[in-house]
């Protein structure tokens, strides 16, 4: 057999696969410097896009550094409704998704006439929107929201019933937590968390019986009830790093379980089966975050007449935040 056709085994290719990536890494940064162009990332993408970012987060703690960042272009490793919160904040700046394809099947379940009917059946009432939502459906709410921060956002309200949209479940962990309201809330969910069971969670229970359970608020009330903590990613992983327990069950995306293992190789992370993936945001990796820097071909547009409208819903979240 010749060299040319000589198998390659598995630690041949991963070894040719991670120098891949770290060149890829280091063009990226140097292009990034040169271009003064800062690279965010959410924390359900691929590893190697994380470890390539200049900051990572939540929807929340992204659309801080989004508003405060002096860089010339914004690189939103991310899905699309991110990257729109991103030029909302920055309309003069460069905001560039490597993806067009990157959606979200929550903010699909969602849009600009669907909000306005579902304000017209409850007249006089506050519209809370989830950040998972696009540009056109913020500018017909009032004030968005985050998983961090929805209790708050819809405590700080003065009237008693308010809208919120467009996740269910996000809005019956805020009913939970705000009785004192009354949420009428969309009925839209994510479905990357929608898959989570809790015949699953008593699965991975039996097989990790000391592991506490941590879980996004957008799985479903009945999972919710089987968790030891309930919270935002960021949320997630703030209590897995100061808590004294050595192992977890992660109830979310696989990309935080990928980051809390990178993180605290000390702990011990577990998912169900299967682990959950967001297709959408799996679309984003190293060789399209080059190019879009590259091209510029990517740039995330804002019709005017949303901008200026949707742009006041998130500054009245982050006064709040």
């Amino acid at each position: 057999m010749s060299a040319l056709t000589l198998p390659v085994d598995d630690g041949t290719r991963a070894r040719s696969q991670t120098a891949e990536l770290q060149v890829l890494a280091q063009r990226i940064r140097a292009l990034a410097k040169r271009k003064n162009a800062v690279i965010l990332a959410h924390i359900y993408q691929r590893l190697e896009v994380q470890q390539v970012s200049d900051f990572i987060g939540d929807s929340l703690n992204l659309s801080r550094e989004a508003a405060k960042t002096d860089a010339d272009t914004i690189v939103f490793c991310g899905v699309h409704f991110m990257a729109e919160t991103a030029k909302l904040l920055s309309p003069a700046k460069l905001v560039l998704l490597p993806d067009m394809k990157a959606g979200c099947g929550m903010a699909d379940m969602l849009t600009a006439d669907q909000t306005r009917d579902f304000r017209r059946r409850y007249p006089g009432r506050p519209l809370v929107s989830y950040v998972n939502t696009y540009a056109e459906v913020k500018a017909e709410s009032d004030i968005c929201c985050t998983s961090t921060n929805a209790v708050r956002v819809v405590r700080s309200l003065p009237d008693r019933e308010i809208l919120f949209a467009p996740d269910k479940f996000l809005g019956a962990f805020v009913q939970k937590n705000a009785p004192e309201k009354k949420i009428i809330s969309w009925d839209g969910y994510c479905p990357t968390h929608f898959v989570i069971r809790p015949s699953m969670v008593e699965a991975r229970k039996k097989l990790s019986p000391d592991a506490l359970v941590l879980a996004h608020p957008e799985c479903a009330p009945e999972v919710l009830e089987m968790a030891d903590y309930v919270g935002s990613t960021q949320g997630i992983m703030d209590y897995a790093a100061r808590s004294h327990r050595r192992e977890f069950i992660i109830l979310t995306e696989a990309g935080l379980l990928m980051r809390l293992k990178d993180l605290h190789p000390d702990k011990r992370f577990h998912s169900i089966a299967p682990c959950p993936h967001c297709p959408y945001m799996k679309y984003v990796e190293l060789e399209k975050v080059l190019t879009c820097l590259e091209q510029e071909r990517t740039p995330i547009e804002i019709p005017t007449d949303i901008m200026s409208r949707a742009r006041l819903s998130i500054e009245r979240m982050m006064a709040i935040a």
